[in-house]
């Protein structure tokens, strides 16, 4: 069995129908004939529990046979396959039947073969069940957990440089107070120093009537300062490593910080 690579219910349905001709179960083994009272299917300990629910549910709405499932098949490792002496037709409406509100809607059919959204305790969809013919009388089922996506990792603001480590605003309170002057202008003040007027985007900073050159621009993601950790030294700060992150000494004063890094 191969591990599946997000492919959406109907894709594998699709899959199925084309895959699963009559007699194509030849490579699991033929099934012997269902004994007159289902049994519960037994999953694999690396199934999930909502899979696991779901495949005992199906198993007994259909009187299913736990079989190894097709190898050109994309499935997760978790994924249970069901052996019903039933035609799809009448084994889609029992499984649905059975597993009642958790279904999501209704089955949807592509050709032969069909799927069905299925919803984890938290309600949000958790399986799904893939059925397919293998003859008029016979039908293939298929449990196994809806894969979701990895989170995109969110775009780095304009300006920074990646690879560099920078603190927000906010992560430096207690050591410097920062004020927002609007059109990505920040006042940076350490108790006891003259302020410093720094500017996103721009790497020349303002302290009274002079000016000063920070390692790297700031930056801004509309809301809060993103500054740059090797500019700190500009405010009269000093870093040092800490056990979590590092911690920003000014004037006496410090805070332990977690830095980012685009």
């Amino acid at each position: 069995m191969r591990r599946m690579r997000h492919a959406s219910p109907m894709v594998l349905a699709a899959l199925l129908a084309a895959s699963l001709l009559p007699g194509a179960l030849a490579q699991t083994a033929a099934p012997a004939p269902a004994p007159a009272k289902a049994t519960a299917a037994t999953v694999s300990p690396v199934t999930d529990r909502t899979v696991s629910g779901v495949a005992i549910a199906v198993s007994r709405a259909v009187s299913g046979q736990l079989v190894s499932c097709p190898s050109k098949l994309k499935v997760s490792r978790q994924a249970v396959c069901l052996y019903s002496k039933q035609a799809a037709a009448q084994a889609r409406t029992q499984v649905r039947t059975a597993l009642g509100s958790q279904a999501v809607g209704d089955w949807k059919v592509n050709g032969q073969s069909g799927s069905l959204l299925v919803k984890d305790t938290a309600g949000k969809p958790g399986a799904y069940v893939l059925s397919a013919p293998l003859s008029a009388n016979e039908t293939l089922l298929i449990v196994d957990a809806v894969s979701v996506p990895a989170a995109a990792k969110p775009a780095a603001p304009a300006g920074v440089v990646k690879g560099q480590p920078y603190l927000l605003g906010k992560d430096l309170i207690g050591v410097v107070n920062v004020v927002s002057l609007g059109g990505g202008k920040y006042r940076m003040n350490v108790a006891g120093e003259t302020p410093l007027t720094v500017t996103a985007g721009q790497k020349t900073a303002q302290r009274g009537n002079g000016n000063v050159d920070l390692p790297l621009a700031p930056a801004s993601d509309g809301k809060n300062l993103i500054f740059p950790l090797s500019g700190l030294r500009a405010l009269g700060c000093t870093v040092s490593d800490a056990p979590k992150g590092v911690t920003v000494d000014c004037g006496g004063d410090s805070v332990g910080v977690l830095p980012i890094v685009f």
